[in-house]
């Protein structure tokens, strides 16, 4: 899956420009999320040099992003530009101006981690619908 994920207010408290502290499991559950394979896109509306301290902030503590406002790590951002605005594509996004606030990691991870599976058995064909094309 691709999750795309806001910094402020979700990976740590909201204390823009600075970096607030780290939301209680934020970090580790999405490093797990991204051990099991899922792409993490960091979608925030950081840029510049603010940008560059929130990626170095989770980059210190083991987590790596697929790509940073963007879809590709071809097409992230350089120093200094600003994203070309819209949004990323993607299966889920984790940001705290959802509709009923964010919830707890844990929760998101489970919620996740449901969608993934269903996911899967939507995909799962029988033998009879791959060989008609069904």
């Amino acid at each position: 899956m691709i999750i795309a994920v806001d910094f402020d207010g979700t990976i740590v408290e909201h204390r823009y420009p600075a970096i607030g502290q780290e939301k209680e499991g934020a970090i580790d559950t999405l490093k797990l999320l991204s051990r099991e394979g899922n792409k993490l896109i960091l979608f925030t509306a950081r840029d510049g040099e603010l940008l560059d301290q929130a990626v170095e902030y989770c980059r210190r503590r083991g987590l790596e992003f697929f790509a940073v406002n963007s879809n590709t790590p071809q097409n992230e951002l350089l120093p200094g530009m600003k994203p070309a605005g819209g949004k990323v594509s993607a299966d889920v996004y984790i940001d705290d101006r959802n509709l009923g606030g964010l919830p707890e990691w844990d929760q998101i991870y489970e919620m996740i981690t449901k969608q993934r599976a269903q996911k899967r058995r939507s995909r799962k064909k029988g033998f009879f619908d791959r060989l008609f094309g069904k």
